[in-house]
């Protein structure tokens, strides 16, 4: 009998730890056109704002929370879809799915969540320097500039 529970157990964690984790990425515009970026604590990178989906929590709800705890940024608007991301290598520390959204932002830079962010700046794109972004950033924001829909 335990070792029937163990099993059941064992394949239990199994199920949940062998599947993707889903989050969003934003790219945040501010109305002048410039995009913001947050500095990374963990790697020391430039990347877009975003985090995991929380339990009980809908995408939409994911972009405020997201928005606010890493920019201090207010979403004023969900402009569209850039595309979904699910290579099981484009985050170095586990498989996350990411849905990747264009959001117009507006308010003052103010990182709530100190753990994982260091800074926060609006960058021109012509400024950003695509190599030094973390995780796949750097395709998601050419994908956003170039207008695409990518499901990858």
């Amino acid at each position: 009998m335990l070792g029937q529970l163990w099993h059941v157990f064992q394949s239990g964690i199994g199920a949940i730890l062998r599947h993707p984790i889903v989050g969003a990425t934003l790219i945040p515009v501010l109305a002048d056109g410039r995009i913001v970026l947050v500095k990374r604590r963990d790697s020391g990178r430039w990347s877009l704002p975003g985090g995991m989906i929380d339990w009980g929590e809908d995408i939409t709800a994911t972009v405020h929370r997201e928005m606010a705890e890493e920019t201090g940024l207010e979403v004023v608007a969900i402009r569209r879809l850039v595309g979904v991301y699910s290579s099981p290598k484009r985050d170095p520390r586990f498989h996350a799915i990411s849905v990747a959204i264009e959001v117009a932002v507006a308010g003052d830079f103010q990182v709530q969540d100190q753990v994982e962010i260091k800074q926060v700046k609006a960058f021109e794109w012509g400024d950003i320097v695509l190599g030094d972004l973390a995780h796949d950033h750097a395709q998601q924001l050419s994908d956003y500039v170039e207008g695409k829909t990518t499901i990858a």
